[in-house]
């Protein structure tokens, strides 16, 4: 018996398939969910989920709107990059603030400067329960930190927000099961087999613009634990503390509280595909203070509710 073969021309390739399947999953979700919603921070992988929601619904709108938590503690050029990124594409923004939890004492914090990064569950539960969403799109990847690899595409969260990774639907043959009840809902995951290079071969591919901060620049920053924290009024450096100005970029952009930056003079998306390629630690595990811990806090924070 002959095998078909495709011609050349027709055969997809690496990031030609990432793209069809998670093109495939969001239109799932559009299909089987009746208040969905993309989170949208103005990160490089949010961007990409962007990117491809774009390509699965233009050049109508997009079938749902986008959200964001909002920590307060958040850098200031990644915030005006995702305005400006929303007006370009005129879509709707919606904004949850972590401040706003805290004046409602639905979150306490033991001071001011500690991090937000963990509190955004309880806004973005809030959120949930006061706008109805029954699925949240994310841009999270099973390639950043060993919990999120134990997720399904499709996370089922219960009426708490909770989830449960013993308890998780099966995906066989790339069927999705959409059904919740009231209350309940799903995290969505369309890039979750894609890799940090993945993802900034596909940036490049596709020209995607992106806050400077991931690229190389000169900042001011102390030594920590292993890391580089950038000296701001919300991580001050402390007495015993040596304030260096290096040439730094970013890997990950998220509160400015735990996110730190890595030494690199990498100033093109080519720059930073070549030093990805090498690179063996992940980037949380380089860049995120509070990612200096066990897997088993991670996964505790995520059946509480995390991203």
């Amino acid at each position: 018996m002959m095998t078909a073969v495709a011609p050349s021309s027709l055969r997809l390739d690496h990031l030609e398939w990432l793209e069809a399947e998670a093109i495939y999953i969001l239109r799932e979700v559009a299909a089987q969910c009746a208040k969905p919603a993309l989170l949208f921070s103005g990160g490089k992988d949010s961007c990409v989920v962007l990117r491809l929601a774009e390509k699965a619904f233009r050049p109508g709108r997009l079938p749902f709107p986008l959200l964001h938590i909002d920590t307060g503690h958040n850098f200031q050029e990644v915030l005006e990059f995702r305005d400006e990124r929303v007006a370009t594409l005129n879509e709707k923004l919606i904004v949850r603030s972590v401040e706003d939890s805290i004046a409602r004492g639905t979150v306490k914090l033991r001071d001011e400067l500690d991090s937000r990064n963990a509190a955004q569950s309880v806004t973005l539960l809030e959120a949930i329960d006061e706008l109805g969403f029954d699925a949240l799109i994310g841009g999270a990847r099973r390639d950043e930190e060993k919990a999120r690899a134990k997720e399904r595409i499709f996370s089922f969260r219960d009426s708490f927000g909770q989830w449960d990774p013993k308890n998780q639907r099966p995906e066989l043959w790339d069927l999705f099961n959409a059904r919740v009840h009231p209350g309940e809902h799903l995290r969505v995951f369309p890039i979750s087999n894609w890799t940090e290079l993945d993802v900034w071969q596909y940036i490049e591919r596709e020209r995607l613009p992106l806050p400077s901060l991931y690229f190389a620049h000169q900042r001011d920053v102390v030594r920590r634990r292993g890391l580089l924290v950038p000296v701001t009024p919300i991580t001050p450096p402390r007495a015993h503390e040596t304030i260096e100005r290096l040439t730094v970029r970013f890997r990950t952009v998220g509160d400015i509280s735990c996110t730190c930056p890595v030494a690199s003079t990498a100033a093109t998306v080519e720059d930073i595909i070549r030093e990805t390629a090498v690179e063996e630690i992940t980037e949380r595990g380089a860049t995120r203070m509070d990612d200096q811990t066990s897997e088993a806090s991670m996964e505790r924070r995520k059946r509480e509710g995390y991203f």
